[in-house]
């Protein structure tokens, strides 16, 4: 599987955000990231890191 969990990155901690990311898509005000199972959401936020390897995306709020 190739799917990441995306975590908004707080001060130093990270919280889980969505498990299984599949799509992230840019638009005009942040991010909207879908899962495997179609659930979506919207974020004000930018891409901040992308570990693929680790299957990890780190964003950080705008």
């Amino acid at each position: 599987m190739c799917e990441s969990n995306a975590f908004l990155k707080d001060g130093e901690n990270e919280v889980m955000l969505m498990e299984s990311v599949d799509t992230i898509e840019p638009c005009e005000d942040g991010l909207k990231l879908m899962d495997i199972f179609g659930k979506q959401i919207f974020i004000k936020a930018k891409i901040k890191e992308m570990t693929l390897l680790n299957h990890r995306i780190i964003l950080e709020s705008f």
